[in-house]
């Protein structure tokens, strides 16, 4: 057997706000994000207890378990007062709170008799008397007479020391995350202002993300709901809400956190708010990325540039980040369509599959084409006759335009010959020949090859 326990830290005050989260709402998050090991965990008091030692190879062994536990909890907003493992939950708990580790690597007796009587919970409410009886440690209690032991301080002393010691089995009830999520916050005082919410907002996004660690997904949308203070006004609503979307299946609480904060910046309120609550859209697969053998690149410590991006379009408006786009057309201006970028991202998956050309592409587009002039029917470009290299490439499109997009021009349909050139300082040129066109007929500079 291998366990684990996970102690909470005690409830501390936030600075600011004078305001602290509920102890019990602390642990079922940490709970929740720990069913992302094993399907065996347990709330045992005031930890969170694992039993791994299924998954261990899973992991990569128990010292590879124990410092990615360590350090996701971290990256996923958890907070781990102590951590500890032991062949039972028991003697885990009784070692995390003297501030040990180890309890597997050396016999479980002689380093139980060392911890103080407040590593046993059973013990805690009968210390005095114990102390009375010179008793400071658990092997103390242990040298007692055991009958004497049990009619004085009942039989619950007794039990906790055996399964403490592995000699009388655990019984625990193991934590089902919940099919759904919706979670509620009732605020400490009225709040007037959006991005106040945030700071409640995360506690309830801490434990959404550690619901769908469980679950092994993501999402792409939530919703954060508030009720107005009941002292509101007579025509002001119940509430108000808003909804987030995010441009990738993710659970991160980092990102979660930003992006929120740009949505409420840009909220008012009506009234005060004295009640919030966060509830997941629809639950996706979350495709895990392979870690890299390699040390990970100082670029790689700043934020994504999707996340960025995200970011960036809450914040100065959709319109103002756009996304070039491929499509499947034959003119070459207009192979790429530029569009808000969360627009690009969320038709990312119906993209249409681009044939590769059949004939070189230029780096680099003139808009407009410039016109060149013509000599004994040759174009020049800069003085100089073009040698033509080869060619020529039909491309004829553009006339359906007109009958989808009312506003598009006649000359929108394109009729042209397409040809390789050299120019005298041997630069390859892509240039044109307008055909059956009377309105610009002639030779064009349309791209330059690098």
């Amino acid at each position: 057997m291998h366990w684990l326990a996970l102690l909470c830290p005690p409830a501390a005050p936030d600075e600011a706000l004078g305001w602290r989260a509920a102890p019990e709402q602390v642990q079922q998050a940490l709970a929740w994000w720990a069913l992302q090991f094993t399907p065996k965990v347990a709330l045992l008091e005031e930890a969170v207890v694992l039993e791994v030692a299924a998954c261990l190879r899973l992991f990569g062994g128990a010292a590879t378990l124990h410092r990615r536990i360590h350090r996701e909890a971290a990256a996923s907003g958890m907070q781990l007062a102590a951590m500890a493992w032991a062949p039972n939950s028991l003697a885990a708990l009784a070692l995390a709170r003297a501030g040990q580790r180890d309890g597997l690597s050396q016999p479980l007796a002689p380093l139980l008799d060392d911890l103080p009587l407040h590593s046993l919970s059973a013990l805690q409410a009968q210390a005095p008397m114990l102390a009375r009886l010179g008793c400071r440690t658990l092997g103390d209690v242990r040298r007692l007479p055991r009958a004497g032991l049990s009619r004085r301080f009942g039989p619950a002393v007794l039990q906790a020391l055996d399964q403490a010691y592995g000699q009388r089995a655990e019984a625990h009830v193991w934590l089902q995350a919940p099919a759904q999520f919706k979670a509620r916050l009732e605020l400490p005082y009225r709040v007037e202002h959006a991005p106040l919410l945030l700071h409640y907002a995360q506690h309830l996004l801490r434990q959404l993300c550690a619901w769908l660690a469980a679950r092994h997904a993501g999402i792409q949308a939530l919703s954060l709901h508030w009720a107005h203070d009941a002292m509101r006004a007579r025509n002001v609503g119940r509430g108000g809400s808003l909804s987030l979307h995010t441009a990738c299946v993710t659970r991160d609480f980092g990102h979660l956190s930003r992006l929120l904060g740009e949505h409420l910046a840009l909220q008012t309120l009506d009234a005060p708010a004295g009640e919030i609550r966060l509830q997941a859209g629809e639950v996706l697969p979350l495709q895990e990325a392979t870690a890299s053998l390699l040390p990970a690149a100082p670029e790689q410590a700043h934020e994504p540039l999707p996340q960025l991006l995200e970011r960036l379009s809450v914040r100065l408006g959709a319109d103002r980040v756009r996304c070039g786009r491929l499509q499947e057309d034959h003119r070459l201006e207009a192979m790429q369509h530029w569009q808000p970028w969360s627009q690009a991202t969320a038709g990312s998956a119906a993209m249409p599959k681009v044939r590769a050309a059949r004939y070189p592409q230029p780096t680099w587009l003139l808009e407009p084409p410039l016109r060149l002039a013509v000599h004994q029917d040759l174009p020049h470009y800069q003085h100089t006759a073009l040698q033509l290299l080869a060619g020529p490439q039909r491309i004829e499109g553009g006339w359906w335009q007109s009958l989808t997009e009312p506003g598009q021009p006649e000359t929108a349909q394109m009729q042209r010959d397409y040809f390789l050139a050299l120019s005298a300082d041997h630069i390859v040129l892509w240039v044109f020949q307008q055909r059956l066109s009377e309105a610009e007929h002639g030779w064009f500079l349309h791209g330059v090859f690098a």
